[in-house]
């Protein structure tokens, strides 16, 4: 009951954050005096309307979204009535359309501000700096992690560190942890070898044979010494994480990397929340547009998920992925992660809405700057202004655009039903 709970939590917020979107439209489309005719929550047939002066308000009974209408966005509106032609948008100046169609994203960026200050003094932040990948972890000091069990080829479908069992399905006992090496040492010497980050470790290691090999270490301060059984095993290259790496038979001593003193959540007080909001911002901006550019490459993976395969967590995932994630959070016990997922979207939405492409708001934008550039350029040239750009001829662009948008919607909103990713074990 409680994720259910979770997930309608999760739909509601986003509807909220949507509806702040069309808000922020509104507002800002008011204050400089262009008509808005229409502020709806929803899509299809209407609930409920009222007005109040020359806009209507009201519910629609999709809860999917919602829409502001305001008059004259294009010059090719033919709906404009003759005593609305001054209000029309289309003939406002450029830099009060641009902050009226950059105010639904801007929304969504105050959501994810405020609700990442709350986050900050509450639950804590993400580590912004915490060496995620493993290129950065083999920079760090080598500070480990030795599981009592591991398995030393391909782990079994379905393997957890609950589930593995010395001698069953190919699982073996740590090698490390059996020597007497545990979480938290700090290894300094391998086989009469100083060392002093986690990459020398992992390569010294894999340079030796397996067998019999010296370990030194510091625990709580102490030295120690350990003699660890190296094992042969199929490993990729440290650094290769592709599907497809090539593996090769390599020493291990079963060990990762896991350093206390390098907190994966810092907790804030009110005042220090403020910088630490704004970097934890633009760490998620970066991170975006990151994913942005990895969406073409995760859409075969994606497919894939629809027709049997194991959904790759990395692949893009639609509102109903984000509020069943949302869902397992509550579920769990864990709101920091739905407070989490949500400035996430928020964020996401807030940029792909500013996008240079029609109908998405940086699409109006991009058009509105490129004809002040335009009559800007034609007056330096003593040329008549070309005047406006005629949105019927970029009509077949627009459709392209939402034909693969909405493709892509559905496939992901498809893939989040039959096979969605999941962070625990439900």
């Amino acid at each position: 009951m409680l994720y259910w709970l979770g997930v309608a939590a999760f739909a509601l917020a986003i509807l909220i954050s949507v509806s702040l979107h069309e808000a922020g439209h509104m507002i800002t489309a008011k204050r400089f005096g262009m008509k808005v005719t229409r502020y709806f929550v929803g899509f299809g047939p209407t609930v409920f309307s009222f007005r109040r002066g020359e806009t209507e308000y009201g519910l629609k009974a999709i809860p999917l979204g919602g829409f502001c209408k305001i008059v004259g966005m294009t010059p090719q509106d033919d709906d404009v009535a003759p005593e609305d032609q001054p209000r029309a948008m289309w003939r406002f100046p450029v830099w009060k359309r641009t902050i009226v169609m950059s105010a639904g994203s801007i929304t969504h960026f105050l959501l994810a501000l405020v609700a990442t200050w709350i986050a900050a003094f509450t639950f804590g932040l993400q580590n912004t700096s915490y060496p995620v990948t493993t290129a950065d972890q083999l920079k760090e000091r080598p500070v480990i992690d030795a599981p009592a069990c591991v398995w030393a080829g391909t782990a079994p479908a379905g393997a957890t560190a609950d589930n593995c069992k010395p001698g069953v399905n190919g699982a073996i006992a740590g090698p490390a942890y059996a020597a007497g090496i545990r979480d938290g040492d700090l290894i300094t010497n391998v086989g009469g070898t100083t060392i002093t980050t986690y990459g020398d470790l992992v390569n010294k290691i894999r340079s030796l044979p397996a067998g019999k090999v010296a370990f030194e270490y510091t625990r709580d301060g102490v030295p120690g010494k350990a003699e660890v059984n190296l094992v042969s095993a199929e490993r990729a290259a440290i650094t290769d994480e592709s599907d497809d790496a090539k593996t090769t038979t390599v020493s291990i001593a079963a060990i990762g990397w896991d350093d206390p003193a390098v907190p994966g959540i810092i907790k804030y007080n009110a005042a220090s929340a403020v910088p630490a909001t704004f970097d934890y911002g633009w760490y998620l901006v970066e991170n975006t547009f990151e994913a942005l550019k990895r969406i073409p490459d995760k859409i075969p993976a994606l497919w894939h998920s629809i027709t049997g395969d194991e959904r790759d967590p990395n692949t893009p995932i639609s509102v109903v992925g984000a509020s069943r994630l949302g869902g397992e959070a509550l579920a769990n016990g864990v709101p920091q992660l739905f407070l989490t997922i949500f400035i996430s979207l928020n964020v996401f939405i807030g940029i792909f809405n500013l996008l240079p492409l029609l109908p998405l708001d940086g699409g109006h934008i991009a058009i509105a700057w490129y004809e002040r550039a335009r009559s800007w350029l034609y007056a330096r040239l003593k040329k008549p202004d070309p005047g406006r750009v005629d949105y019927y001829k970029l009509m077949p662009v627009t459709y392209a655009v939402i034909l693969i948008g909405g493709a892509f919607t559905l496939l992901t909103v498809t893939a989040d039903i039959v096979n969605p990713i999941t962070i625990f074990n439900r």
